[in-house]
């Protein structure tokens, strides 16, 4: 699909009118990171919702500026809406499927009500708890109730209800690596937001990770580290997280 061609609310509409009251729709941020949380935004709607803000996009296609300004207007026009990170401490600890997971379930668990379906950008359902951890004790804690969930592929670019929880998410997770930033000023997460740009990874070679790095990934300076041990010997603790720098966010949620 053309990133010219706005987004509509056809195929939520479509899946409320299969007798599901309320949806739900997420998108994932910060996935391909060496350091700061994968994030995940949500967005409640019912089949009275009108059509979203104008100007709603995916996430990637606007402007920091732009994605801004629509933040408001989407918390505004949405029932309820949510964002939940998991921090690079449970990124090493967990894996990432098991850590988007729990950032999802996080901001499943501050919708309200709750959803009868979720709506997932992609073709994989990182959301619901795998059979076999059911069977046999998940490695992530599970902190909600997982409705019915569906995939579409792209759906940030062809469902607006998608697009907006992909602006939620960025602008969350952006905000805090800026303010990150202030404290770690060599490694430019102000500007790459924790990505591989020669900035960073110059940064990494010569001064190395910090607490809030992704230090399973095999980061320069670190390769082939045990994550735990080298938190403790690098007296940061294996607690040290993001989610403790910005547990509760009232200012993004509600």
């Amino acid at each position: 699909m053309s990133p010219t061609i706005a987004p509509s609310l056809r195929f939520e509409r479509r899946l409320l009118r299969e007798g599901v009251a309320l949806l739900a729709a997420a998108d994932e941020v910060g996935r391909g990171a060496l350091c700061g949380p994968v994030t995940v935004g949500m967005v409640l709607i019912d089949e009275s919702t009108r059509s979203a803000p104008s100007g709603v996009r995916d996430s990637k296609l606007l402007t920091a500026s732009a994605r801004q300004q629509l933040v408001p207007r989407i918390q505004r026009w949405a029932m309820s809406y949510g964002v939940g990170h998991a921090s690079p401490v449970e990124i090493d600890e967990f894996g990432l499927t098991a850590a988007l997971r729990l950032a999802g379930q996080r901001a499943l668990a501050q919708l309200a009500p709750s959803a009868g379906v979720v709506l997932l950008d992609g073709n994989h359902d990182y959301l619901s708890t795998p059979e076999q951890d059911a069977l046999f004790g998940s490695p992530a804690p599970v902190v909600a109730e997982v409705p019915r969930v569906v995939t579409m592929i792209k759906a940030d670019l062809k469902c607006s209800a998608v697009a907006a929880a992909s602006v939620l998410a960025k602008t969350a997770r952006d905000a805090l690596l800026i303010e990150l930033a202030e404290e770690f000023p060599h490694y430019g997460w102000a500007e790459n937001k924790g990505y591989s740009a020669p900035e960073h990874l110059a940064a990494l070679a010569t001064h190395g990770p910090t607490r809030h790095h992704r230090l399973s990934w095999r980061l320069p300076g670190c390769a082939d580290v045990d994550p735990a041990a080298f938190r403790r010997a690098a007296g940061w603790g294996v607690h040290a997280s993001v989610q403790n720098v910005r547990e509760a966010q009232p200012e993004e949620t509600r």
